[in-house]
């Protein structure tokens, strides 16, 4: 089954490829990202938060060798899905110095590591909550139309694609590990408070003008090497309790998905799987061409992100290409490049 769904995966990665070669340009005009430490690609770095990646041994793998704010050893899935849809430079971190004048015409990136559906979640770690990267977003939207016009600027807002990958840090650097929240909310009543929150932003980007909106699921949270350290309860296993509520979570998001699509016209809204892809990649490393799933590269590769994964963590790997993580939460770019691809497959009828 892993096989197949890669081969698939593999498959629409092809045509895409094709595609844009063929026209000479990228598929889409643009292409905006909104989210958390799987996304972002360096605001972090402009804010005074503890939750960075700029600094070694982040980035060594990366096409300049050094750290940029991404947390991984190289490329993000949507460094690697902007390649894919003919983009020859990365969408700009929108706080960074790269964020000016006709760099902004293919898209920005808008994500803080630390943030999440809940607002609060982001305030705890001084980084970006959704709504505030909304309003960047909307700042962003001023700036293009004074350069290209109002009729050229919503051709590009409409027609680019916009995707949202958040929710883990709501869980995992919050809901679990605060008695004030799990002693005030169900899982289920923070799943409702969750949802209104995702449904309250997608209809925002669409009053902006955005009609192509991919959102990611959930991964596999209780298989992240920090979560089974923190919550395995001395185990070595996926924590499936936690795999439980993302799957939950999962589900109650492809239904919130399905009814903003039959509400709002126009609206093409996907629903992208991660948890899968990566789930198969953890359950069966060697078949993918890692030999290590459960220790991150970084440190011990058990709890180590962002300042626990420095130069002078103990242990770090030499052949990050081997792991499926790279720190104790995230994935590396060799993970990256398969989930990009697993990206690809599903979101196809949004290019």
């Amino acid at each position: 089954m892993a096989s197949q769904s890669y081969s698939v995966a593999i498959f629409g990665t092809v045509i895409l490829v094709i595609l844009s070669l063929v026209q000479g340009q990228p598929l889409v005009p643009a292409l905006f990202i909104f989210g958390d430490s799987v996304v972002d690609v360096g605001n972090n770095n402009q804010l005074a938060t503890i939750i960075r990646a700029n600094f070694p041994p982040y980035g060594r793998d990366f096409v300049s060798h050094r750290p940029t704010g991404r947390f991984s050893n190289g490329k993000l899935a949507t460094d690697f899905t902007a390649e894919m849809l003919g983009f020859s430079s990365y969408p700009p971190a929108y706080l960074s110095r790269r964020a000016i004048g006709r760099n902004l015409l293919i898209g920005a990136n808008f994500a803080s590591a630390a943030s999440g559906y809940f607002d609060p979640t982001a305030n705890i770690y001084h980084s970006i909550p959704l709504t505030r990267q909304l309003g960047y977003y909307r700042d962003y939207q001023g700036k293009v139309v004074s350069m290209v016009g109002s009729n050229n600027a919503s051709s590009i807002f409409s027609n680019g694609i916009y995707l949202i990958s958040s929710g883990s840090s709501d869980f995992l650097q919050n809901y679990y590990i605060n008695p004030l929240l799990h002693n005030t909310y169900t899982i289920d009543q923070f799943f409702n408070i969750l949802f209104q929150n995702v449904a309250q932003f997608i209809e925002e980007l669409y009053g902006m003008g955005a009609r192509k909106i991919g959102v990611t699921t959930l991964p596999p949270m209780g298989c992240l090497p920090a979560a089974i350290t923190l919550f395995g309860s001395g185990s070595n296993q996926c924590v499936e309790r936690i795999n439980n509520d993302a799957i939950s979570f999962n589900t109650r998001l492809n239904s919130t998905a399905q009814n903003l699509q039959n509400r709002l016209s126009g609206l093409n809204l996907v629903v992208l799987d991660i948890y899968t892809p990566l789930r198969n990649l953890i359950a069966q490393p060697a078949e993918n061409g890692f030999s290590e799933a459960r220790r991150g590269c970084c440190g011990s590769g058990l709890l180590e992100t962002s300042l626990l994964c420095n130069r002078r963590a103990i242990g770090t790997c030499n052949n990050a290409s081997e792991y499926v993580f790279w720190d104790a939460y995230h994935p590396s770019e060799a993970a990256n490049k398969i989930l990009a691809n697993a990206l690809i497959s599903a979101g196809l009828s949004l290019v």
